[in-house]
């Protein structure tokens, strides 16, 4: 999996209109969902600073997320140029991949003789 996350600094006042584009079922996610590979977007409001949020947005892989940006670039320019005046500010946290959680058996046996 393939997880690209953003902080925002919502302009006061405009945090419901910030959810609506931005949240799972939002302008970003409809677009998203257009493209191959796409699995979600969720949108997390920071509990202790007004007006701060994150996006995560998960892909099955690197190739997905840069096929849709390739096959969609007008459309995610446009919804950019509109979401601006939501934000104070906008910042990548970064792109990160998903590390394998599969457990090796002969190290799950180990564990079954204590």
């Amino acid at each position: 999996m393939y997880v690209i996350i953003w902080k925002f600094a919502v302009k006061p006042g405009r945090e419901s209109e910030f959810e609506s584009a931005y949240g799972p079922d939002g302008v970003w996610a409809q677009l998203f969902r257009r493209g191959h590979g796409f699995i979600a977007t969720e949108l997390l409001r920071d509990a202790t600073a007004a007006g701060q949020y994150i996006t995560i947005d998960r892909w099955e892989s690197p190739a997905a997320f840069q096929n849709f940006q390739a096959r969609f670039a007008e459309g995610y320019k446009a919804i950019d140029q509109e979401c601006e005046a939501l934000t104070e500010s906008e910042s990548k946290i970064g792109s990160f991949e998903l590390i394998s959680s599969e457990v090796d058996d002969t190290k799950s046996q180990d564990h079954d003789e204590f």
